[in-house]
């Protein structure tokens, strides 16, 4: 029996595998598509993103093949300079299209061990209690212990556990896509100069091969989500909106998206789980979606590996739930409030200006930007410390740096005291000591995905955490 079969792999799914298979569960991802998609609606990862690549050893791939950005807010369609005290030690984020970051997880699951198989779609599931039963469309049955939806919007695996999907249907739609404009670039640029002054969900920006990214209102919204918009679709609304269509020809890819806000009631179904676009969909203002379905991986991959390997304290998979579907509603509350600043009505453009100015003042642009970039999260683990429940900032030890100490997906206590122990829970759970002074409390204990569990200086205070979060002593 397989340990767990990932549904869709896309980077939710392709991070999660990876998670999974740092602690040498047997993971099989499903893919419908014979070959990576070319479209690129994510454009980056966010600083909490790139935290995450670092905790897990990877991050120099991205840095290698994308450019840093540094835009604060980046907030219905205002943007402001990055603010002052951010809480991260990687205060910018990474300009990566979603087939390179696709194409990077990919390699590295492969490179862990992940059986990847495409061209392989998801029709159907049953489960009982002693795992679950997966139909493919070319009719083989799969029995793995556990299921993870990660395949998208339109999820197959949500709709058949029959989990609601409340929230609003679409109301404006837009179009995008990347093809070659033969207008001259100087009156592209001055076209989209005046028409962004009143119309956000407008533009044209090429890359440094001439294709350009276009974006442009629909006329509408589509009957059939599904179907893609052809060229000429494309054209005509860019001669709507804009007064030209720049001459568009030879498109890479077309696509159509709106503002539709839903979310899973549910994350989890007995052994089934959801994550990334199956669990919540929303406008992708901000550049969260991609952001947050990677981020549900990394909050799921170990605790169904401790589920797997039988160490799994009771209800901490439930956690994965109750962790993530407040952080999913935060994001789906933040998306609808930039679509209302992203109308063209004399409304909502005066709710912008009034909201540019507010985001002058620092505190304001830094609260934005720790709010889209998910730095400024903290999962409720009760009273106590400050720091409980938030992730903790890379830092400088003495043995090195912190997140470097994090490669394995281990939990971690950071000690300064040298009295404490993790004795019984050693193979969960690494202990350093003589940490340097950077860590201003006497010990902190880390989980995997490096959210705080613990903050003290008495052995006898850490054995409910190290039980709560990594079950009974070994």
């Amino acid at each position: 029996m397989i340990d767990v079969i990932i549904a869709g792999g896309g980077p939710t799914g392709l991070m999660l595998a990876c998670e999974l298979r740092l602690h040498d569960v047997n993971v099989v991802v499903l893919e419908k598509l014979t070959e990576p998609t070319r479209q690129s609606r994510g454009q980056g990862l966010h600083a909490r993103s790139v935290e995450v690549m670092d905790q897990r050893g990877i991050l120099d791939r991205f840095l290698a093949v994308s450019e840093k950005f540094q835009v604060g807010g980046l907030f219905g369609g205002i943007a402001k300079a990055w603010p002052e005290g951010l809480d991260t030690a990687h205060p910018y984020g990474v300009a990566t299209p979603q087939p390179v970051t696709e194409r990077l997880l990919d390699e590295r699951a492969r490179e862990l061990g992940t059986d990847i198989r495409r061209g392989r779609e998801v029709v159907g599931l049953g489960q009982d209690e002693d795992g679950v039963t997966v139909e493919l469309a070319d009719g083989t049955r799969l029995r793995s212990r556990y299921l993870v939806g990660c395949d998208g919007g339109r999820s197959l695996v949500r709709k058949t556990l029959g989990v609601g999907f409340p929230g609003e249907a679409a109301t404006v739609e837009t179009l995008l896509g990347e093809m070659e404009l033969a207008e001259d670039p100087e009156t592209i640029a001055a076209v989209v100069a005046e028409v962004r002054r009143t119309q956000l969900r407008f533009g044209a920006a090429a890359d440094e091969h001439g294709v350009y990214r276009v974006v442009v209102p629909a006329d509408g919204v589509s009957e059939d989500r599904a179907g893609e918009p052809t060229i000429e679709e494309f054209k005509e609304r860019l001669r709507a909106v804009g007064g030209s269509d720049f001459g568009a020809h030879s498109p890479r890819w077309l696509s159509r998206f709106g503002d539709a806000t839903r979310q899973a009631e549910r994350y989890r179904v007995g052994r089934v789980l959801l994550a990334g676009d199956a669990a919540h969909i929303h406008p992708p203002t901000g550049g969260q979606g991609l952001n947050l379905g990677v981020q549900d991986a990394f909050n799921l991959g170990w605790k169904l590996a401790a589920a797997v390997k039988g160490w799994a304290p009771e209800g901490l998979l439930d956690t994965y739930h109750a962790e993530r579907h407040p952080v999913g509603a935060a994001v789906l509350a933040n998306t609808r409030a930039q679509i209302t600043l992203l109308g063209a009505e004399p409304g909502p453009t005066a709710l912008r200006e009034l909201f540019s100015k507010l985001m002058d003042f620092e505190e304001v642009n830094r609260y934005i930007t720790g709010m889209i970039t998910a730095v400024e999260i903290r999962y409720d683990f009760g009273e106590g410390h400050e720091l409980l429940g938030r992730r903790m900032r890379d830092m400088p030890l003495k043995q090195g740096r912190l997140y470097e100490l994090m490669r394995d997906g281990r939990g971690l206590l950071l000690d300064r005291t040298g009295r404490l122990s993790v004795q019984g829970w050693a193979d969960r759970v690494d202990h350093v000591v003589d940490v340097s002074e950077d860590l201003d409390v006497p010990a902190a204990l880390l989980r995997p995905d490096g959210h705080v569990a613990w903050i003290g200086e008495d052995q006898e205070g850490l054995l409910e955490p190290l039980r709560r979060w990594f079950g009974d002593a070994g």
